[in-house]
């Protein structure tokens, strides 16, 4: 039995942040903060996962910002005088921003062939890093736009984590996909500020 732990510690490994991801996102989903701590927890697991079996720095990279963003989330919603209100911004700021986190996810990528000659699908690890990171921002200010980046970003992590023998992980982003169509939905029900 030990040994049968010990050699598949990865899977288990793999398992457990799972749950923990999926408590996060659902949680995140229905506007309760503490998706936050589920959130944290997650993302260690993931870090320790990512660099140790699976190679996928830039996704480890990621995952250490969302335990400070998980921080960051966690105070940000804390402050908010009214917990059931979310942001809307206008499409040019989107805009803005995919054109600029375009522009970073190529200098990611150099960046990452550069650097780390091992690193397995270098421009689609960036792409998901660096518009993770954006999304993820989005959702600690509570923009309800997060979760339309989210839907892509997770249906392209889909792929990187399949092709790279993570399948567990590969359905947890799949499911994702789903989760943040009802996250979106969900939040659409809540008091939607307008910013130009």
């Amino acid at each position: 039995m030990v040994n049968w732990l010990f050699n598949n510690f990865d899977l288990i490994l793999e398992i457990v942040a799972v749950i923990f991801g999926i408590a996060y996102v659902i949680l995140a989903a229905k506007n309760k903060i503490s998706c936050w701590i589920f959130g944290i927890v997650g993302s260690v697991l993931s870090i320790f996962l990512f660099v140790v079996y699976a190679k996928l720095y830039a996704e480890s990279v990621l995952y250490l910002f969302y335990v400070f963003a998980g921080i960051y989330g966690w105070v940000n919603w804390k402050k908010l005088k009214e917990e059931n209100q979310v942001y809307q911004h206008h499409l040019k700021t989107h805009l803005q921003i995919i054109i600029g986190g375009t522009i970073v996810t190529f200098l990611f990528y150099y960046a990452m062939t550069y650097l780390f000659s091992g690193a397995k699908k270098p421009l689609t690890d960036s792409f998901t890093t660096i518009f993770s990171f954006i999304a993820t921002y989005l959702t600690t200010r509570k923009w309800i736009e997060n979760w339309i980046y989210w839907v892509v970003i997770d249906a392209v992590t889909t792929y990187l984590y399949f092709s790279r023998g993570l399948e567990i992980y590969s359905i947890l982003m799949l499911a994702y996909s789903f989760i943040a169509i009802y996250g979106y939905l969900e939040w659409k029900k809540l008091t939607i500020i307008k910013i130009a």
